[in-house]
């Protein structure tokens, strides 16, 4: 089963693996505060402790710039999704694409 983010956990998520993508490193804890205009840089923190424990964010501890994105979509998820969709009415795809957006999932 797929982990469940909150719509700010997958924000600050979404924010990591395009300023990581876009930089090669990850955003300090500012750069995530003001990229997402959070309040502080304590809310930032607790929203990366998060999802440290949802096992979806990785950090070496008492290192800068140390946060790595996991993998947290099952890929057999996807397999199943995309097998399913190749022979089903347009109605049932309809309904494949949003529980596949609602699992966060690209199929």
């Amino acid at each position: 089963m797929a982990v469940k983010l909150t719509k700010k956990q997958l924000a600050v998520l979404n924010f990591l693996e395009d300023f990581m993508e876009e930089t090669g490193y990850s955003p300090s804890y500012r750069e995530i505060q003001a990229g997402l205009s959070l309040s502080s840089v304590s809310a930032v923190a607790e929203h990366i402790d998060n999802l440290v424990t949802k096992g979806v964010l990785k950090k070496v501890p008492g290192a800068a710039r140390s946060l790595e994105v996991l993998n947290y979509k099952h890929e057999e998820t996807v397999g199943l999704f995309q097998a399913r969709m190749m022979d089903c009415s347009e109605e049932e795809k309809k309904i494949l694409e949003a529980a596949a957006e609602i699992l966060g999932i690209d199929i």
